[in-house]
């Protein structure tokens, strides 16, 4: 078999195979969860807020490990995804709540205060 076959041959085979390859693609980007979905699938990390800054939007958070995002227990302070998040606190209110890395700012997306 010359080159020229050769290449042709190779030519055929990869533009065959390219309609699987696309499929085989989408296929898992149906099946994976989206960016919303991650976030509620991240577990609820155990905290207590230290101090509500409704000026700057912010929570200062005493909290456990937070996994997803390779986080050890600390005190730090996060944004809040909605600032309505804001009025549902005070400092020494124990909470549950997700944070993840919004446009490079440790933010909390979901936040549930415990009784």
């Amino acid at each position: 078999m010359n080159i020229l076959s050769k290449f042709s041959l190779a030519a055929a085979l990869a533009i065959s195979l390219a309609p699987l390859a696309q499929a085989n693609d989408a296929h898992h980007a149906a099946n994976a969860p989206a960016a919303s979905e991650k976030s509620a699938d991240a577990a609820l990390t155990e905290g207590e807020i230290k101090k509500v800054n409704k000026g700057t939007g912010k929570l200062t958070i005493k909290h456990g490990e937070l996994k997803n995002l390779g986080m050890p227990p600390m005190t730090m302070v996060f944004r809040v995804k909605d600032t309505a998040m804001l009025d549902q606190v005070k400092p020494g209110d124990k909470i549950k709540f997700v944070a993840d890395k919004i446009e490079g700012q440790f933010t909390v997306t979901e936040l549930e205060v415990q009784k």
